[in-house]
């Protein structure tokens, strides 16, 4: 899904205030994360995800992995959290038009 500038700003401001809603631990991105991060994009359809890593290489990597097992659009990361927006059958968020 391609967002406008327009629809990213209102997704960020959205997301401003939301508290992560999965939390990867030591094992890293496992089968059940992503299982996990998908129910959540299905139920909220923007979330943040936050990656506990110290080594940037190691985080760049995991995210993209997150994008690409999920097809969710990434809006920004911050530090070690991720935001992310896929939307769902019942269109949750009206975004606005172009």
């Amino acid at each position: 899904m391609t967002l406008s500038n327009k629809q990213k700003q209102f997704l960020k401001g959205q997301a401003h205030s939301l508290k992560p809603v999965v939390l990867l631990g030591s094992n890293g991105l496992t089968e059940g994360v992503v299982v996990e991060i998908q129910s959540a994009l299905e139920i909220h359809e923007l979330i943040k995800v936050k990656v506990p890593t110290d080594d940037r290489e190691t985080k760049t990597l995991i995210f993209d992995a997150i994008i690409r097992e999920t097809g969710a659009t990434k809006l920004q990361t911050i530090g070690h959290t991720i935001v992310l927006y896929r939307q769902s059958v019942e269109k949750k968020i009206q975004l606005p038009r172009n």
